[in-house]
């Protein structure tokens, strides 16, 4: 709030192969929060492969980009700073001279060169953040390297850096494709667990994959422009590869979502991604935007809040910031319980966390409140709600706030969700609408109410005297409430 205390900050700098990175980080919770992100495509690593050393004007340019990095996160009130510097300067034989240059003008930046396996590890610590029970293989692709971590159920195991990134991959083989093909392919026969992650996911970070992601996203007409969690069947994934290493620099152009800075990496890095699949087997790939910056981030907080359920953390989130009353979801999770037979596990997870972010639009202008909290919910920063969740909350909240059926705004949410998962969206936004109609938003009045399904009736019951009565607007929004179950309504006062 203004004036109240300001959450702890911490700053992170991706010093890498091609780029360098600047992240600000608000607060300690269980989603990082990026409150300031800022690149510089340098090219440190350009011309590695030929000469052993950091590209020279690279150099004086990184170390101009580092002082403002420093100063920023230092004005913004960071701490800690710390920079992570990957393969080109671990590699590079100026690059302890250079990190030398680095500390002499910054001497109280807090400065790391990773090994391979500890780069790998942390990107494996960023993608478990949003993705806790991760089963496969990570891959995290660079100017430099490529790191390969095993994931088991929500765990990293064996890891490798292998000489693959975009920019070291085309130097090594001149430019040519088809060598880069067969030389990608001997070094990943070096890695003998690959073949057992056959069937499973393989995880993708890294900006020259996600740009793939986003022709993806741009050519399908995809309705949610969110990288993370964007999924794509094997043979999808093999196709868009093919597609990219097949056109010329002109047509990479010219595709919509083609990140000019990064069309001379593109065909590289969909090679080695269809070449992993290859050598892989695995039956999906699923594009993370965690990585080494937010693994980095993962270090800074909590065991405990670390361990908590990311869907739910982000729900909470999200109430902490705009909701009123933070005892009254609990209390409406407990309230909706009856709603649906045969409730999985997960379709229990969605709604209480469906529970958690139904306030989120009480501070904004009631005419604007459904679209308002729709497109909070559904574009929110949290890093562990896939696509189906987004869409399934957002589509929720905004029927409780009484969004018509056919709002043209609920598009998204449609084409992301199938019909069962529609239907019980709207017999949940129903429920709450009915909730807050009853309690005003206050746990002390929704107490003195219980809703339970009894055969084929679905049944209100108030308690007399409790401050809440069976008026008109109650009346209907039990009816509608009882006619998306397809049961009759029925309202019972006790004494």
């Amino acid at each position: 709030m203004p004036g109240g205390p300001r959450a702890p900050r911490s700053a992170v700098v991706d010093l890498g192969s091609n780029s360098v990175r600047l992240v600000v980080f608000e607060g300690r919770g269980r989603n990082p929060l990026p409150i300031f992100n800022e690149k510089a495509v340098l090219g440190l690593g350009r011309g590695l492969q030929a000469t052993g050393l950091l590209n020279e004007e690279a150099v004086e340019q990184a170390l101009t980009v580092m002082v403002r990095y420093a100063t920023v996160a230092r004005a913004m009130g960071a701490d800690p700073v710390e920079v992570l510097a990957t393969a080109a300067v671990r590699d590079a034989a100026n690059g302890a001279a250079f990190v030398a240059a680095l500390r002499e003008r910054l001497p109280d930046l807090s400065i790391r060169v990773l090994t391979g396996q500890q780069e790998g590890l942390l990107s494996a610590d960023g993608v478990l953040l949003g993705f806790p029970e991760a089963d496969g293989v990570l891959g995290d692709i660079g100017g430099g390297s490529l790191e390969l971590v095993e994931l088991s159920a929500g765990r990293a195991g064996r890891a490798v850096s292998l000489p693959l990134g975009a920019i070291r991959l085309s130097e090594r083989v001149g430019g040519d494709i088809q060598r880069g093909r067969a030389y990608a392919t001997e070094e990943l026969s070096r890695v003998d667990w690959l073949a057992e992650s056959a069937g499973r996911d393989l995880y993708l970070v890294g900006g020259a994959w996600r740009a793939l992601a986003r022709i993806h996203i741009a050519q399908t007409a995809y309705p949610l422009s969110i990288v993370h969690h964007y999924v794509l069947s094997r043979e999808e994934a093999r196709d868009l590869a093919g597609v990219v290493m097949a056109a010329t620099r002109r047509t990479l152009e010219r595709m919509p979502g083609a990140p000019t800075k990064r069309l001379g990496d593109l065909p590289w890095a969909a090679m080695v991604m269809r070449r992993l699949l290859r050598a892989s087997g695995a039956r999906r790939v699923v594009f993370s935007a965690n990585g080494l910056r937010e693994g980095w981030y993962a270090t800074q907080i909590a065991p405990a809040e670390r361990a908590r359920e990311p869907l739910i953390a982000a729900a909470q989130d999200l109430s902490e910031r705009f909701g009123r009353e933070p005892r009254l979801p609990p209390a409406l999770a407990a309230w909706t319980e009856g709603l649906f037979e045969r409730e999985s596990i997960a379709e229990a997870g969605l709604r209480s966390a469906a529970c958690w972010v139904s306030d989120i639009g009480s501070h904004d202008h009631p005419d604007y409140r459904a679209e308002h909290a729709y497109f909070r919910v559904l574009r929110q920063p949290g890093v562990g709600l896939d696509h189906h969740a987004r869409a399934f909350l957002a589509m929720a909240v905004a029927l409780r706030y009484e969004a018509g059926p056919d709002a043209g705004f609920l598009a998204a949410a449609r084409v992301l969700l199938d019909v069962p998962a529609v239907r019980r969206a709207e017999i949940l936004g129903a429920a709450l609408r009915l909730a807050y109609t009853l309690s005003g938003g206050t746990p002390e009045l929704l107490s003195g109410t219980a809703l339970a399904r009894d055969g084929g009736r679905l049944v209100l019951r108030l308690v007399e005297g409790s401050g809440v009565f069976a008026g008109e607007s109650v009346l209907r929004r039990v009816e509608a409430l009882a006619a998306t179950l397809g049961l009759e309504a029925a309202v019972e006062v006790a004494g």
